[in-house]
């Protein structure tokens, strides 16, 4: 099957990007260099195109109910213009996917927004449980264009770039309606690097323009590459590393966004995994040596005894250290243990360290 093109796609392509297929669109990795990105990001602002992203809407007078049905975290007594982040779980506590939930304004209206990976297989498990409830789903993903602004100078960006004032009402994970051409644009202040940021969603017509007033505006574009790098300094999963049908959020240490309190599908599941019934947990590991632990590399306890592998990692670009996330026997994932990362034939010693590697500046 042929990749899908994001509508700013051939910005990418005239001004040089290094493109590559994933999540079934051939997408931006990087432009002037994954360094200079990310760089870029963490001490001034960049933007991404994250039109791949899926947007799924659920609307009607079960929408409520039933988004806290497959939702992990509570949606009740959440307020119009909240952004909350969880996860929708299989009944056997794995991962369908990790999203965002924006509460809309209009009554009983709701945004869904889910990796690109799983747009299809997301809307798929939605329509199959939406069944009994009074509401439905619409998959809207083709028509909206999204990019994200982030950098300690987003806010400024935003603003002074694009008009929108509003940019500096909004607190964390919340978001607002405004007008871009006439037509619907939501901004709202979320992120997935770890320093402050802003996305925009709008039209596919907006979108492109806007793009273009912030690469006039000397905005840097940035690549998947960083992205990857950005999130995972800040401690951020990625499906299909730290969380997938086999990793639960409870073994990915996320078990802080399920509220035991309501019913949601996998509850059970995962309160057997909470009370101790689970064999792997994800960590973070430092290694003591500039080797870098890619994903897959086996990690070893110091007699040579695989224990786990790694999901992601990197020598990171803002802390000057290996760095990596790695899914281990439970029985080894207290912090300061002693493991080693096998990279093709050397073992790297290296410990448990807290999944949050880089602490930003930014005050939410």
């Amino acid at each position: 099957m042929s990749e899908l093109k994001t509508c700013l796609y051939d910005s990418h392509v005239a001004l040089g990007a290094k493109m590559s297929p994933f999540a079934g669109f051939i997408m931006p990795i990087q432009y002037a260099g994954i360094v200079q990105e990310h760089l870029a990001v963490r001490q001034h602002v960049g933007m991404f195109d994250v039109s791949h992203m899926g947007e799924i809407f659920v609307e009607g007078p079960d929408a409520e109910a039933f988004v806290n049905h497959i939702f992990t975290n509570e949606i009740r007594g959440f307020e119009p213009g909240k952004v909350l982040y969880g996860m929708m779980c299989y009944e056997n506590g794995g991962t369908v996917d990790d999203l965002l939930v924006y509460r809309e304004f209009e009554k009983d209206h709701f945004l869904l927004v889910v990796n690109a990976a799983n747009i299809d297989k997301d809307f798929a498990w939605i329509e199959e449980n939406v069944k009994g409830f009074n509401c439905f789903v619409r998959n809207e993903s083709p028509v909206w264009g999204q990019i994200a602004v982030q950098g300690p100078e987003a806010e400024k960006t935003v603003i002074d770039v694009l008009g929108y004032k509003e940019a500096a009402e909004l607190g964390f994970y919340t978001f607002c309606d405004v007008k871009y051409n006439g037509s619907r644009l939501i901004l709202s202040r979320t992120g997935y690097t770890g320093e402050d940021g802003f996305e925009l969603y709008t039209t596919i017509e907006n979108t492109v323009e806007i793009w273009g007033r912030l690469l006039k505006a000397g905005v840097q574009p940035c690549g998947l590459g960083c992205r990857d790098t950005l999130r995972f300094e800040a401690g951020l999963p990625l499906y299909g590393d730290e969380l997938s049908p086999e990793i639960s959020p409870v073994m990915a240490g996320l078990g802080m966004f399920c509220k035991y309190e309501k019913d949601f599908i996998g509850k059970e599941a995962l309160l057997d995994q909470k009370a101790g019934n689970l064999q792997k947990k994800l960590v973070g590991i430092e290694i003591f040596d500039k080797a870098i632990p890619r994903a897959g590399y086996p990690v070893e306890l110091e007699d040579g005894t695989e224990v786990g592998v790694v999901t992601t990692g990197y020598h990171s670009i803002s802390l000057d250290k290996s760095i990596c996330f790695a899914l281990v026997d439970k029985e080894v994932s207290a912090l300061d243990t002693p493991l080693s990362v096998r990279i093709r034939k050397k073992v790297f010693p290296g410990k448990v360290i807290k999944k949050r590697f880089y602490q930003t500046n930014y005050k939410k």
